[in-house]
């Protein structure tokens, strides 16, 4: 995934002093970094009094060169390139000369978490640090014109800015950024600043080119699996196939005369690894290694026996309430008419194309890790426990990631390259899973079941909705400290009564959704898009069903219920006109279906185009509305919503993973399948900014994807599809 990067043996990183950062290593160079200091709601970017230290957002080179260090993870979806948009944005400097740096999370440790958090997953990478990146970028262009001003001994309004040049409107007189970066550099902080208005953005809000994607192009950059240090051996382990099962024995006489075999070592209870001098001899020899496995009693599950359980909660008494308004019990119990429909979702792998690998050197003084991860600073965490060291000694020094969709949002193969490292001392030992290793043991969305039932009245009107999920819980696995006396609130995404995160649009007289809590043994982890994904499905293609029965026109039932959601209802116009809902028919054979949801942060909405020939399925066209609030960049807006729906639609085509004998069965692509390209239909976005607020783009309209398509192929076929993937379903029966 790239050519190798090759360092020497001393790589310990320092911790520079204030004044030596600023011009240490950079020296000759004449490199200058920018440090601030402002209150904002209780708490400072932190500069304290006498410390030796500085925080870094912009460092200016000679030539006026603009880095700009970045906290937050790259993964594709762009935010490395709308962070140094809204830094640059304030900062008032030329974008063609923005270059970035990443920060180690000891480095952020160190410098009393200036740079905060650093963890990137719930599309929060940007709307998360906004307001104090933009800060940042604000404070270092007032000390850089300050220092300009200084300079000429002029007041300091009476100076300008533009593209990194400054200039004194009086006499006319202009200098660079680079050219006063070292006075700048010496000068106090700003108390306070300000920040620009949206409207009168130049480099944020504007299509501008990414400024990461060209080493990805030559080939250049470097992953985690490409790493490469002097002295490396490589490791490839293997855990129990069987989550929770453990390793019963070993053979490792039978490989340790094997070419390049060094070691053979057991990693944990359920892992054991052999490291060798390639990842090839590595695998050859673990491919060769006899083990015993102890699978326990999750030997006997499977995805029947899982299902089974789920449909048990379906019915179960459950206190994990998410909305609840009125008497939805006792209205559905006196109705005359009630709908209901059972849905279902499987098992989705994360399969990112880059591995989990991680690169650790241990001694008994320190230990360094290079990798990539999405939480740089529980990664850490997860190092020095590991290394048995203090978290002063230890240090993550991230990379950009090929591909995670929030599989790096845990840190297990942190810990397990670590615990490998520690019985080869002094040897960098860069650790790899294979293909197969990866797919096993990964962290699944999770599996759920939903019975809807709701109760219409003589004018098809709602009274009363239940929605009931049984299933399994993310974050009693990932994060047990936030579960509440109410369950896991990540269950509920899409479907909360309020707020500006997940709030449904509808409003139903009598509403109760909850959930019905169940845990497999298979371990959950927060797939692209998390619960919104099955909890737009569910919702969505009920509400279609109920139109139906109604006799109500999709759209027009849909405008009753959100008549208190302008939001949510303002993207589905949006949608629904874009595909020309209501002003057009669509070609003969060819059928329209919707679907809105309101998912971090933002405002979703979709509108397919299908159609079903001979029980073959061809999606031919999706528009989609977003509201995001602040749109940073239109061009990276498109992209990413037509990446999601790449995403959402593969899930609903193909993805499945099953269980037999306890085990994951997919193990690779062969059996793990994505959407291909003559499967992708046309993507047109439609953005429905109403500023005011920073919504998410990369996860939201994933949801929305399945839910638009699924009600398309009923208002084809009349058939109703509640349980996925397709490859499944036979479209051609009735």
């Amino acid at each position: 995934m790239g050519s190798e990067l090759h360092i020497d043996d001393d790589t310990r990183p320092a911790s520079p002093s204030r004044r030596g950062f600023l011009v240490g290593a950079g020296a000759a160079a004449g490199v200058f970094s920018f440090g601030f200091s402002f209150p904002m709601a209780g708490k400072a970017l932190a500069q304290q009094a006498g410390t030796p230290d500085i925080n870094g957002w912009v460092v200016i080179q000679p030539d006026d060169t603009v880095i700009i260090r970045i906290a937050r993870i790259e993964m594709g979806q762009g935010s490395l390139t709308g962070l140094a948009q809204l830094v640059a944005e304030e900062l008032e400097c030329d974008w063609d000369k923005v270059r970035f740096e990443l920060v180690k999370p000891g480095e952020n440790r160190r410098r009393d978490n200036l740079w905060r958090d650093q963890s990137t997953g719930g599309s929060r990478a940007i709307r998360g640090s906004q307001e104090y990146v933009r800060m940042g970028g604000a404070a270092a262009r007032s000390m850089l014109v300050q220092a300009a001003a200084q300079g000429w001994g002029v007041p300091l309004e009476q100076c300008t800015v533009a593209k990194g040049i400054v200039t004194h409107k009086a006499s006319g007189r202009s200098t660079t950024y680079g050219a006063v970066a070292q006075r700048a550099a010496t000068l106090a902080p700003p108390k306070e600043v300000k920040l620009k208005n949206p409207k009168d953005w130049t480099i944020a809000g504007q299509p501008v080119k990414r400024i990461d994607t060209l080493d990805k192009l030559n080939g250049s950059l470097v992953y985690g699996t490409d790493f490469k240090m002097d002295g490396m051996l490589v490791a490839v382990p293997k855990a129990s196939p069987v989550h929770g099962g453990k390793l019963k024995s070993f053979d490792a006489k039978a490989v340790e005369g094997m070419r390049g075999v060094k070691h053979v070592l057991r990693v944990d209870d359920e892992t054991v690894a052999v490291v060798a001098d390639t990842f090839w001899r590595a695998k050859t020899a673990l491919d060769a290694l006899p083990i015993e496995w102890d699978d326990g009693p999750n030997a006997t599950v499977s995805s029947d026996t899982i299902a089974a359980k789920l449909r048990e909660g379906l019915t179960a008494e459950t206190n994990f309430v998410g909305n609840r308004a009125g008497d939805a019990r006792a209205v559905l119990a006196k109705a005359s008419r009630v709908i209901e429909a059972d849905y279902s979702y499987p098992y989705q792998n994360h399969a990112p194309m880059e591995v989990l690998s991680a690169t650790v050197r241990w001694t008994p003084e320190r230990c360094d890790m290079w990798g990539p991860t999405q939480v740089p600073e529980q990664a850490l965490e997860a190092l020095a426990t590991a290394a048995g060291l203090s978290r002063e000694a230890c240090e993550v020094h991230t990379m950009r990631i090929g591909g995670s969709f929030g599989r790096r949002l845990m840190v297990d193969y942190v810990t397990m390259a670590t615990r490998i490292a520690k019985q080869v001392p002094n040897t960098p030992v860069k650790m790899m899973w294979t293909r197969e290793e990866d797919m096993v043991q990964g962290r699944f969305h999770p599996v759920t079941q939903c019975r809807l039932r709701a109760s219409l009245d003589a004018e098809g009107n709602v009274e009363a909705l239940h929605m009931r999920i049984s299933g399994q819980s993310i974050m009693a696995y990932m994060r047990p400290s936030i579960m509440t006396a109410n369950g896991d609130p990540v269950t509920f995404q899409g479907l909360m009564p309020g707020g500006g995160e997940m709030a449904i649009g509808y409003s139903f007289p009598n509403v109760l959704i909850d959930h019905a809590m169940h845990n497999p043994h298979v371990r959950p982890g927060a797939w692209r898009g998390v619960n919104l994904n099955q909890n737009a499905l569910y919702l969505e293609c009920f509400v279609d069903e109920l139109a139906h029965a109604a006799g109500v026109e999709p759209l027009a039932f849909r405008r009753k219920l959100m008549a208190k959601h302008p939001k949510h209802l303002a993207v589905l116009e949006a949608a629904a006109k874009g595909i020309s809902w209501e002003t057009s028919k669509p070609p003969e054979g060819v059928h329209r279906g919707l679907a809105q949801i309101m998912g971090f942060g933002s405002y979703v909405a979709a509108a397919a185009e299908v159609s079903v020939t001979g029980g073959k399925l061809k999606i031919h066209r999706i528009v989609a509305a977003t509201n995001c609030g602040h749109v940073l960049n239109p061009q990276q807006i498109d992209a990413q919503i037509s990446g999601s729906f790449v995403y959402g639609l593969s899930a609903m085509l193909h993805g499945e993973c099953t269980v037999k004998d306890g085990r994951i069965e997919q193990e690779n692509f062969d059996t793990y399948t994505v959407m291909r390209l003559d499967e992708m239909p046309q993507v047109e976005v439609i953005t429905v900014p109403s500023g005011g607020f920073w919504g998410g783009v990369g996860e939201p309209t994933i949801a929305v994807a399945a839910p638009a398509v699924l009600n398309a192929i009923f208002a084809a076929t009349g058939k109703r599809i509640r349980n996925m993937p397709l490859k499944n379903i036979d479209l051609g029966s009735t």
